[in-house]
């Protein structure tokens, strides 16, 4: 009896690699588990952990032999190929649990025996299990063969008649060489098929040829500036189609023109500039996006999303089995994109294998109030970008308007309360004058402008003086007759808006 503790495993969410049984599912949700694992990175089940809640029920000790033998055969008479578990007894606090841990598969697409393979192959999507259509096992007929999509042959067009001005000019531009035939054919972007040179997916990509719109509609990035932290309405957006070649640096530029450049600090004489957000580790991800994007997959491209508190980076595909981007400093590597990515690497876009998630992880460490998370939602890799320190803001900020918000409702003077019902009934130059001070500081002339008036009026002054009695607005300077006098709106002005608009 193998004894292993299970209290960390346990907090993990269900998902990709792992997943939590009660007890044993019946025999085709098992195997369609099974597969799907083995389709995919592999992964492990653990029968005898309840899900939800997460608890340890067990399973009695004299089943687990029988339930053993049943996964086995369930296995062996429901799959094909042949997939070979591995099967332990585990034991945590008295209970005991087995363990059933399928290694990702060699020869995919596995399928249930009784379904074949065209309606009976499983991937795994997040923590569930889905049916694979015609896409799906191509894709896994492929990786049994080694073979990736981009080296996939088009017999529609020949190369000289294929437009890609963008990816010869850059190819001369960064290594100043002549896109020739005999590099197009050293590069994999042409292929010799009995004496005829056939065009790649690679190349059709790397062109701006109406075949690639034709073919590959959603080989672009979508990038878009949203007002606020939502999804919904954008401040700018902008679509990039045409050659990948230049994509990521076209999206990462984008990107730029939507974050700040401020100072750090100041080392010596010296100050210290740098971005709002980790500038390296965002193209090392956009690039990733462009190079590793599965462009097999059809109607998905790469979106790129800047909010107020962070920056998401998502790619059609799922990341690669190999690759775990928790172990960013591990110096892995694999590539889906099998003659695209060395001519990336040739152009100097990939510097050197396995470079990318080190120099990610390497930057990030300059950054603390930036954290990095990754996800898979759907049939997509998500990279996430947050900033901790404006999530943190908004948190004291609400929680400073909740405060004040109950003072003023506790201990609102009988004068104020009365300025807070009138406002309620009808609002007054007092809430006007409030709500436009609110939104920047004003001189007493630019409020007088902002309500009409072409003078300051006594019953303007009146107003105001009496906004700073009640604590709602302040003055700029110390000064009362100082040219520079502004005024400017208090925690307290800000809750007593947010206590009339939640009133209303």
């Amino acid at each position: 009896m193998l004894k292993l503790d299970l209290t960390q495993k346990i907090k993990l969410p269900e998902g990709r690699r792992l997943e939590f049984k009660e007890a044993l599912p019946a025999n085709a949700d098992f195997a369609k588990t099974v597969i799907a694992f083995a389709n995919d990175a592999g992964g492990e089940l653990f029968i005898g952990i309840k899900n939800n809640p997460r608890v340890i029920v067990g399973i009695s000790e004299n089943l687990l032999d029988g339930l053993e033998n049943k996964i086995s055969n369930i296995i062996h008479d429901s799959c094909a190929p042949v997939i070979q578990p591995e099967i332990s007894f585990l034991t945590e606090a008295g209970k005991h649990v087995i363990r059933v841990y399928i290694h990702k598969g060699s020869k995919p697409p596995y399928f249930l025996k009784s379904k074949g393979k065209a309606d009976g192959v499983f991937i795994r999507v997040g923590s569930s299990n889905r049916l694979g259509d015609n896409e799906t096992i191509q894709r896994l007929e492929r990786l049994a063969a080694n073979i990736s999509f981009d080296a996939g042959l088009n017999y529609s067009k020949d190369f000289i008649d294929l437009k890609k001005d963008e990816f010869t000019s850059f190819f001369k531009e960064k290594i100043s060489e002549e896109v020739t035939e005999n590099v197009l054919e050293k590069l994999d972007l042409i292929v010799d098929e009995q004496g005829e040179k056939r065009v790649t997916n690679a190349l059709i990509l790397l062109s701006e040829d109406k075949l690639k719109t034709q073919l590959f509609p959603n080989a672009k990035i979508e990038c878009a500036r949203f007002k606020g932290t939502k999804p919904g309405n954008f401040i700018d957006q902008k679509s990039f189609t045409g050659s990948i070649i230049g994509h990521a640096e076209l999206a990462l530029n984008f990107v730029k023109r939507h974050i700040s450049e401020g100072t750090k600090n100041y080392e010596g004489v010296y100050r210290n500039d740098r971005w709002e957000y980790p500038i390296i580790a965002l193209r090392e991800v956009i690039r990733n996006a462009v190079i590793h994007r599965d462009y097999s997959l059809t109607g998905k491209d790469i979106k790129i999303a800047v909010f107020d508190d962070k920056i998401e980076i998502t790619s059609p595909g799922k990341l690669l089995p190999s690759v775990d981007f928790d172990e960013m400093f591990a110096g892995q590597s694999d590539v889906r994109n099998k003659v695209l990515a060395p001519v990336f690497k040739r152009l100097g876009i990939i510097e050197q294998w396995g470079n990318g998630l080190q120099l990610i992880a390497d930057d990030l460490q300059e950054y603390p109030e930036i954290k990095m998370i990754w996800s898979e939602p759907g049939m997509a890799f998500r990279v996430s970008f947050i900033n901790t320190i404006y999530t943190l803001q908004q948190e004291l900020q609400q929680e400073l308007q909740q405060e004040l918000q109950q003072e003023l409702q506790q201990e609102l003077q009988q004068e104020l309360q009365q300025e807070l019902q009138q406002e309620l009934q009808q609002m007054t130059m007092y809430g006007k004058v409030l709500v436009q001070i609110s939104q920047q500081m004003l001189s007493k002339k630019q409020i007088s402008n902002e309500l009409g008036q072409k003078s300051i009026s006594g019953q303007l002054n009146k107003i105001i003086s009496k906004l700073v009695d009640h604590s709602l607005i302040e003055r700029s300077e110390d000064e009362l007759s100082s040219s520079k006098q502004r005024y400017r709106i208090t925690n307290r002005g800000i809750a007593f808006l947010h206590l009339l608009n939640n009133k209303k």
